[in-house]
């Protein structure tokens, strides 16, 4: 394949990665606005679209593997494409959560519980603005905007442990109310996991740019459910 119908075809590719990261993004965005308005209906819509991210990834991951295959890449193009691989699954994955929080919703229904909806506000719109500049680092390869980002969710760390030790001290004062204490956990621990999984995609731009993998935050996967 010519270099120009290579770079022609990972241009499609990185514009299809950043169509999908704007639909995860939005993903998030409505379904905490559905924990404001409790609208069942707009959760179930959410619920039900997450297959159409799925889709979507799944045809970037072929078409990423078709590439991989076909053209056998070296050195930088390789790993922008074993990269992009990663982007698309992490990507789904995030969608994951925004799934996870309107299924939560769903399962609340109309019961008047205290929902802070406010801090999970302020948790979603700072994940989604460290999401939408980290992709813009990933498709730019700007490996200087990639590296600062991730000190960002010290943000929505606090939050999530502000909504944490309120939903604790509610379950142990109201044993009546551990459901809906386990509930508010579970959203704003998908949340948190959004926020976290940036982290990841901006590790994958200094891949590209350095040829290094390294760790740019301590936190671990051992206890993320995904939100399915």
């Amino acid at each position: 394949m010519p270099r120009e119908t290579l770079d022609s075809k990972l241009t499609q590719i990185k514009n299809e990665i950043y169509l999908l990261g704007s639909m995860v993004e939005q993903a998030v965005l409505d379904s905490v606005d559905t924990l404001r308005t409790r609208d069942l209906k707009e959760a179930k819509r959410i619920y039900d679209e997450d297959n159409i991210i799925n889709e979507k990834r799944y045809a970037l991951e072929n078409a990423i593997i078709i590439l991989l295959a076909t053209q056998q890449p070296f050195a930088r193009d390789l790993r922008l494409l074993a990269a992009m691989l990663l982007v698309v699954n992490e990507l789904e994955r995030m969608a994951d959560y925004a799934k996870g929080i309107a299924k939560i919703n769903i399962k609340i229904g109309k019961a008047d519980i205290a929902i802070p909806v406010r801090d999970f506000q302020q948790m979603a719109e700072q994940g989604v603005s460290m999401l939408h500049r980290g992709l813009g680092a990933f498709i730019e390869q700007n490996p200087n905007l990639a590296a600062a980002i991730p000190q960002e969710d010290d943000i929505v760390d606090q939050l999530y442990n502000k909504v944490y030790r309120t939903a604790i001290e509610d379950a142990v004062m109201h044993p009546e109310n551990i459901d809906q204490a386990n509930n508010i956990l579970w959203i704003g621990h998908n949340l948190e996991r959004f926020a976290d999984r940036v982290t990841n995609i901006c590790e994958r731009t200094l891949f590209i740019t350095t040829g290094e993998l390294m760790e740019m935050d301590s936190s671990d996967d051992e206890n993320d459910s995904g939100g399915d």
